[in-house]
């Protein structure tokens, strides 16, 4: 995986590497500069850039896409398609998630699943879950963060669009795009917050709001 990961980035050692979540940020010329000017770009599930002519707000790059089944799609999601990498986590397969591929996944378009025993279980371990004895596991966007932290390491990590950093205890969020859903009872955002947190307090991540 992080073999794929070199290959769609700028360079094949990223000097740095921005992961972008789905909270809805205002206008800010800075943070989509910064955004933009990493060597790989990593967006997740329905995920928005910026439009031509509209005010810059987290960028218009994208080289890797990481989702899940429930993936709601949005135009910026599939839009040059052929030259991003497409990573599906799939933590619920521990417990009870099928394997299917949904319907209207373009039939031509290919994908790379994000190993458990790899991924999962080891991020898991990190915020204190046993997602094999319980169904709890973070969210895409944290696991999105955690494969750009251990794939480059030496890397710097820009981190943005991650509400829980803030607010660690909601209970629904809103997405860039425009929909809500409530916060999903397997995961456990404060915990994934203090473990972002810890990057940037350390010095090994940036998180631009």
């Amino acid at each position: 995986m992080v073999e794929l990961l070199r290959a769609y980035a700028d360079r094949p050692d990223p000097r740095s590497v921005a992961v972008v979540g789905n909270q809805p940020l205002e206008p800010d010329p800075e943070r989509a500069k910064a955004i933009d000017a990493c060597d790989l770009v990593i967006r997740v599930n329905g995920f928005v850039c910026d439009e031509p002519g509209a005010p810059p707000a987290v960028g218009s790059r994208t080289h890797a896409v990481v989702f899940n089944r429930a993936l709601r799609a949005t135009k910026w999601v599939f839009s040059g398609y052929r030259s991003k990498l497409y990573l599906m986590v799939e933590p619920g397969r521990l417990h009870w998630e099928p394997e299917d591929i949904p319907g209207w996944w373009p039939a031509d378009l290919g994908f790379v699943p994000v190993p458990n025993t790899e991924v999962t279980l080891p991020l898991s371990r990190a915020m204190g879950l046993s997602s094999q004895q319980e169904a709890a596991w973070a969210t895409t966007g944290t696991m999105a963060a955690w494969l750009a932290r251990t794939s480059f390491p030496g890397a710097e990590l820009v981190l943005s669009g991650f509400s829980f950093l803030d607010d660690p205890d909601q209970t629904a969020w809103e997405h860039a795009a425009g929909d809500s859903c409530i916060v999903g009872p397997e995961h456990r955002i404060a915990l994934e917050g203090a473990l972002l947190r810890s990057w940037v307090d350390s010095g090994t991540a940036r998180f631009l709001r």
